[in-house]
């Protein structure tokens, strides 16, 4: 059996690599890909304490978790693709300005 030890160091590494993509990258898409990773590696973690602890109370908010990824993907998306049909980008720091 693996050691939660193990969970929890995969889900820091995978964590500090959304955050890296966040800071470090300017195009939205990446962007937003980076904090569905740190939003997936939050869930590792929280599912390898409740499986530490025995309880399901982890995988009923990972499950929440995952639901509120899915709206905010989906309506990200859906201000990314209305941003593109005004500014015709996707930078970050393009898009910083909304006024037309």
């Amino acid at each position: 059996m693996v050691p939660t030890s193990y969970y929890i160091l995969l889900s820091a590494a995978l964590f500090t690599i959304g955050v890296l993509g966040v800071l470090i990258r300017r195009n939205a898409i990446v962007v937003f890909m980076a904090v569905e990773l740190m939003l997936n590696a939050a869930n590792l973690a929280l599912v390898a304490y409740a499986r530490e602890r025995l309880s399901i109370d982890g995988q009923v908010l990972v499950f929440f978790v995952i639901t509120v990824a899915a709206a905010e993907v989906a309506v990200g998306l859906a201000l990314l693709v209305a941003i593109f049909r005004t500014k015709r980008t996707t930078d970050v720091d393009e898009v910083s300005t909304l006024r037309g």
